[in-house]
């Protein structure tokens, strides 16, 4: 699905974080500046190299966009 939107995740943003971070299941930093939350995958509007899931960005929560949003998923 990368490429339609960027996902929101609950991670907190912090440029330098995956620099430290654990190898494994890295849960994001404590706080941010601004509260700044990671937006994964790239979107519509964007070169298809730029769709991909480890594309990271950042926005406070309280900005809407079309090209922000969530994953639909369905449970089995």
């Amino acid at each position: 699905m990368a490429g339609n939107v960027w996902e929101w995740c609950w991670d907190m943003y912090d440029a330098s974080y995956y620099s430290i971070s654990p190898a494994n299941d890295p849960r994001g930093p404590a706080s941010s500046p601004e509260t700044y939350r990671v937006l994964r995958g790239g979107n519509w509007s964007y070169l298809a190299h730029v769709c991909r899931a480890a594309n990271r960005f950042n926005y406070t929560p309280d900005y809407s966009s079309n090209s922000f949003g969530f994953p639909c998923v369905r449970g089995l």
